[in-house]
């Protein structure tokens, strides 16, 4: 039955990584491998149990008659409860962070990003658009960042050819931003509410990786436009309403709303509490505030009428559904111990993180990012950092504990080899609905630039682990 879950789960890589070629979406597809793997792990609950927690499994008895019932309780109660916990924590603060974004974006908090790039300068815009894409991203939700900026560009610029390239530099800005801040990646709240890392360490160690993985692409990518854009500046948008909030009442929401989710890590740190707790409460006091600041709407019926609600609702719905098929389904295969299984040949035969960093970040290219960052987050527990010296090869395990090198190199290697190709991200698959951009355009103009990126990124973040372990 083990082989049986892997074999679907290996099934579910291929539909998701051929996703652009068959039109299934991943959100269903992950939907449909999680319960899937499910369904049969309780189905064989017993040997599954008696393997793995026949202690804890004998404790639950508590003397009563062992049956098929009380397995399947057992099993629900002390098992899938805990990875639902866990997936659960993640989306709330993904539709937190993502409700805060959908907030300020409708009250015009951002159009002076507009502004800013008000330029027909292809370098000074490129830069400054992504430079805004890669600090919002880090902050907040990289896909609603990254969709967000694709669509202030596209009313900008009018060439396609000029959109393709700017757009390729905003989806590589997002997902290279949100991967050095624990709240900026789903994969960075997974290691952080995982206890795998800390936001202080996490972001020390990955920026300027995450840094270099985006000036040199978007360098490189720079020299393919003409000095001149071709742009149109559009006319102020209505948002529906009489009342446009001045530029302090904008302000002070996205204080509000940036500030606040700064405060997250140490509202963690303090109380111990889930960090979706301290996003959900940003979310209710920014909402407080855009209920004062929009007080004279003549018609709040028509606070509706945004720009683009509905595709970013539709997009945001999708991202939540497949991060819980993900997420639960690798729970279903790490109970049947085969992760167990791999980890231990990996560590016999392979023995090095370097290596695993790598070919996660190619992998991550050609299926999903976020699949193969779960897939090496699943693969090895959090050790404790007290029991390492028991360890024939201390310094090869001091990689996965809390804090260690392994996290860092997953997170990082994940997000930037998951630009290598468009499809393999979110960020990249609204770039090539918005564009209808072609795979085939993608991988020429960008994935060799985005590869010297990301090789160069994992070099400095090598080098500032050895350092440190030399200190």
């Amino acid at each position: 039955m083990t082989l049986i879950i892997v074999i679907i789960l290996l099934m579910g890589y291929f539909l998701i990584a051929t996703g652009h070629l068959t039109n299934i979406n991943k959100a269903a597809i992950a939907m449909f491998v999680c319960t899937v793997g499910w369904i049969l792990y309780i189905s064989y609950g017993t040997d599954f149990v008696m393997g793995r927690h026949q202690h804890e499994y004998m404790e639950f008895l508590d003397g009563r008659q062992p049956s098929s019932a009380m397995v399947k309780y057992y099993i629900s109660d002390h098992i899938f409860l805990k990875y639902l916990g866990n997936t659960a924590s993640i989306v709330l603060f993904l539709l937190a962070t993502m409700s805060i974004i959908e907030i300020l974006n409708n009250n015009g908090c951002f159009d002076f990003i507009s502004e800013w790039v008000r330029t027909r300068s292809s370098r000074r815009f490129v830069w400054t658009i992504t430079l805004f894409t890669f600090v919002i991203s880090a902050n907040l939700d990289n896909l609603t960042t990254a969709t967000m900026m694709l669509t202030i560009m596209h009313n900008i610029v009018q060439s396609r050819r000029q959109r393709l390239v700017i757009g390729c530099a905003i989806v590589l800005a997002a997902n290279t931003g949100g991967c050095f801040t624990v709240i900026g990646d789903p994969a960075g709240v997974a290691l952080w509410t995982n206890g795998a890392v800390t936001a202080s360490n996490f972001s020390a160690y990955l920026f300027l990786p995450a840094v270099i993985a985006w000036v040199v692409p978007t360098y490189l990518l720079s020299r393919n436009l003409p000095d001149r854009l071709d742009v149109e500046w559009p006319a102020a948008r209505y948002r529906g309403d009489d009342t446009n909030l001045s530029r302090w009442q904008r302000l002070v929401m996205l204080v509000v709303g940036i500030g606040g989710l700064w405060f997250i890590p140490t509202f963690h740190n303090i109380t111990k509490l889930g960090p979706f707790l301290g996003a959900l409460c940003v979310l209710s006091v920014l909402w407080v505030v855009d209920e004062v600041v929009n007080r004279k709407l003549i018609n709040s019926g028509r606070m509706i009428q945004r720009r683009m609600p509905q595709a970013l609702q539709y997009g945001n719905i999708q991202s939540m559904l497949f991060i819980i098929g993900i997420m639960l389904g690798m729970g279903a295969v790490s109970e049947t111990g085969i992760f167990s299984i791999i980890s231990e040949w990996l560590d016999y035969n392979v023995h090095n993180v370097w290596i695993y960093g790598v070919v996660a970040g190619l992998l991550s290219g050609i299926v999903d990012m976020f699949t193969i960052a779960m897939t090496g987050i699943s693969m090895y527990p959090v050790l404790d950092s007290g029991n390492i010296a028991i360890w024939s090869d201390a310094a090869y395990m001091s990689g996965f504990v809390a804090n260690g090198a392994y996290w860092k190199i997953i997170a990082y290697s994940t997000a930037v080899g998951g630009s290598l190709v468009c499809f393999a991200n979110v960020s990249g698959l609204a770039l090539m609905k918005m564009e209808s951009m072609r795979i085939g355009w993608y991988v020429k103009h960008c994935t060799s630039k985005i590869l010297l990126g990301w090789l160069v990124g994992l070099a400095v973040l090598w080098m500032e682990i050895n350092f440190m372990n030399i200190m």
